[in-house]
């Protein structure tokens, strides 16, 4: 029986590309690639990386953990079949982890901010112009509505302000609303606070010990919604 857990996780439901490896759920090491869309491209090179810093190979890893959306539909794309192409090869488990949920788990674990009851926690992950995906969490960490498409303005969030609450936004579709809700005390926007591979490290460790693993084969990213192909519009003048 291996003495340490090494789990290597992957982020790709946003414009990161994030990779990190962790030892029973500690991070050790964490790569994040600033560039916007480098999944394709960068994700494999960041894996071998990252294992490498730590000083291990492949055949160390324990469980592969990736964020299943939802996201970005290409970037959930190619981070589910990196993970099962890894978990197929190795003949290791994979575990899923929301991304709502991992993004809140990071800001819990990163924020020095006293979260009581009155608090309600919004991660955003961006889809297009005002529209993100969301859920709602209390501040242990529970999910209080089913993650949804979210079209955001600045009456979105009365019914809650009206029950006296607070709540913090976060996440890569929450910064655009910054100067929505500026004027709303109430509300708090985080900004530039991005899902990161790390925020699934403790989580991804819970579910190795729980066996919480998903079939390799038949597992599919949670999109939320379907990708739509559209094609460009014909100038008029032409």
């Amino acid at each position: 029986m291996k003495s340490n857990t090494y789990i290597l996780s992957i982020e790709t439901a946003t414009n990161l590309c994030t990779v990190s490896l962790a030892n029973h759920g500690e991070t050790l090491f964490s790569i994040v690639g600033e560039e916007p869309n480098l999944h394709a491209t960068k994700l494999t090179v960041f894996v071998q990386e990252v294992v490498e810093r730590a000083g291990l190979t492949f055949a160390d890893l324990s469980a592969i953990a990736v964020s299943k959306g939802p996201g970005s539909y290409t970037g959930l794309r190619i981070g589910v079949s990196t993970a099962k192409g890894l978990c197929y090869a190795l003949d290791i488990p994979l575990i899923a982890n929301n991304s709502l949920e991992a993004l809140v788990a990071g800001y819990m674990e990163k924020s020095d901010r006293d979260l009581d009851g009155e608090v309600l926690l919004c991660p955003m992950i961006d889809a297009r112009r005002r529209e993100v995906y969301t859920a709602l969490f209390d501040t242990q960490g529970r999910e209080l509505s089913e993650t949804h498409a979210l079209i955001v303005d600045e009456t979105t969030f009365d019914s809650y302000l009206e029950q006296g609450k607070q709540l913090i936004l976060f996440g890569s579709g929450a910064d655009k609303f910054a100067e929505t809700f500026a004027h709303i005390p109430a509300i708090t926007v985080v900004p530039a606070f991005d899902s990161l591979a790390s925020h699934q490290d403790r989580m991804a460790y819970a579910k190795f010990q729980a066996a919480t693993f998903e079939d390799v084969a038949y597992f599919e990213p949670f999109y939320l919604k379907d990708f739509v192909a559209t094609t460009p519009k014909k100038s008029p003048l032409l």
